[in-house]
């Protein structure tokens, strides 16, 4: 493709595009296929002729977005929001347009040194201090991945360098809680330590926190036990509830055993652009790493995580591997973002926050997040003052969990009749297409989490909603997209 044939191409592309967020509305919200339906809509054998792009936008038309759960519907209320900025599109764009190579500084000093930027621009619109230093991994789970080894390498004494996990006499631990994402049991494994050293630590019953006095008994436990308290994950906005780890008193018991801190703000680290909402991670500047995405809430497209350290040479000499072929005679000068994670190769992900920061402004993103923060506030009171429905945990941000218990011959719905009269009516609103919601088990029994965030998502939609919460709850057929 010439870069003529490229303009057109473009051009045909991008008013597809276009068009395609003009109308997501007007459709369904999941995904209409069945299980193999979208790869037997493609040929068993790899093309051989050219088409033209209008021919691969029909294709896309007709196999691929029937395919697609809409996270950009204002509908959409499941998992978490997952937006993605046309802004971000364009810096996305010009990401793959440029075509940079990111393995080192040398092989394209504006992608190190436009990260550097922007990362730092971030801690500054999160009041974070000069004390930390960022990058851009894919996802939040990589990036704890990263912290879970920094925290084995200080607790084992860069055990790496010798005999590794084998040779160490007091086996490493890392404390979370059930509340947790599940990358951080997922990181915990793949970093070596082993199933049998992560602890779950009680959780308060009524906010869903880790209990800071139950996790100085984990760690007095295990010394006993001649183990080695390594790190402590703390959840700033946990998965199923959005509740939020006491991180000050977390970060004071670590301190205590020199234990790794390190935040998980995958979702709620956008609510930090709201001078309002940085009480919520008070105690965060003891921390030793964190990470946000703006991926999520804030909108950049997907991959943008962020992940920060205070402790940059340490950071550098768990992850760092140098090859004699990557040497230049700027290193000693320059930052090496590919020892600050795993990949060697690394895109110009950098663009996309800076476009979305210069084309939308931190204002419009904020009083995005506000209005978000306000129609959450508006469904609980809907639902707390509503017969037979429960607000089952503190809604701090965007995320109310709900349960409706009927009451039959006087008596409320409970067990597992209460599990399938809940998973029968949020299903119903899925499979009708209307809005999607996620069902997930909080005390043993199913409820329903609205995540309120999608960036197209106004007042009137939440509205729209709840009037089909209820229909749904009363057994109404609910109409579909």
């Amino acid at each position: 493709m010439t870069p003529e044939e490229f303009r057109s191409a473009g051009h045909q592309l991008i008013d597809w595009i276009a068009d395609y967020r003009t109308d997501l509305d007007r459709g369904p919200v999941l995904a209409t296929t069945e299980p193999g339906q979208v790869s037997q809509a493609f040929p068993s054998i790899p093309p051989t002729e050219v088409r033209t792009m209008s021919e691969v936008i029909a294709d896309v038309e007709r196999s691929v977005v029937p395919g697609l759960t809409q996270v950009q519907h204002p509908m959409h209320f499941g998992w978490f929001p997952s937006n993605a900025s046309l802004a971000s599109v364009l810096g996305d764009m010009a990401s793959s347009g440029l075509g940079g190579l990111g393995i080192s500084w040398e092989s394209c000093p504006a992608l190190t040194e436009v990260e550097e930027v922007v990362c730092d621009w971030m801690r500054q619109l999160t009041g974070l201090s000069e004390h930390w230093s960022g990058t851009i991994q894919d996802t939040a789970s990589t990036a704890c991945l990263v912290a879970l080894l920094s925290a084995r390498e200080r607790a084992t004494g860069h055990s790496q360098s010798a005999g590794g996990l084998a040779a160490v006499d007091h086996p490493p631990v890392v404390y979370t809680t059930d509340q947790a994402h599940s990358s951080v049991r997922k990181a915990a494994l793949l970093a070596g330590y082993g199933a049998d050293n992560l602890r779950s630590v009680p959780v308060d019953p009524d906010t869903y926190a880790m209990d800071p006095a139950a996790l100085q008994r984990a760690i007095e436990a295990d010394l006993a036990d001649n183990r080695q308290p390594a790190a402590v994950v703390v959840s700033i906005g946990t998965t199923g509830v959005t509740a939020f780890d006491p991180l000050a008193d977390i970060v004071a018991v670590a301190a205590e055993h020199a234990v790794w801190v390190h935040v998980d703000a995958a979702m709620a680290g956008t609510a930090m652009l709201l001078p309002e909402c940085r009480h919520l991670w008070t105690g965060v500047e003891q921390a030793d790493s964190l990470t946000w995405n703006p991926h999520k809430w804030m909108g950049t497209i997907l991959d943008t995580s962020l992940y920060y350290v205070r402790d940059v040479e340490h950071l550098v000499r768990v992850m760092s591997t140098n090859p004699s072929y990557l040497r230049s005679d700027s290193d000693g000068e320059v930052t090496q973002y590919r020892d600050w994670g795993l990949p060697l190769g690394r895109r110009f992900r950098a663009l996309k926050l800076w476009f979305h920061l210069e084309l939308d402004g931190i204002e419009a993103i904020r009083e995005r997040i506000r209005r978000d923060l306000e129609n959450a506030r508006w469904l609980a009171e809907q639902i707390e003052a509503a017969p037979e429905w429960r607000v089952l945990a503190p809604v701090r941000l965007q995320t109310i969990c709900v349960r409706h218990v009927p009451r039959l011959a006087g008596a409320e719905l409970a067990g597992e009749e209460l599990d399938r009269h809940t998973l029968a009516w949020v299903g119903s609103i899925n499979r009708s297409g209307a809005a999607y919601l996620t069902p997930s088990i909080l005390d043993g029994r199913w409820m329903v989490r609205v995540s309120i965030g999608v960036e197209g998502t106004e007042r009137s939609h939440v509205e729209e909603l709840w009037s089909i919460m209820r229909s749904a709850a009363a057994g109404d057929v609910v109409g579909s997209r």
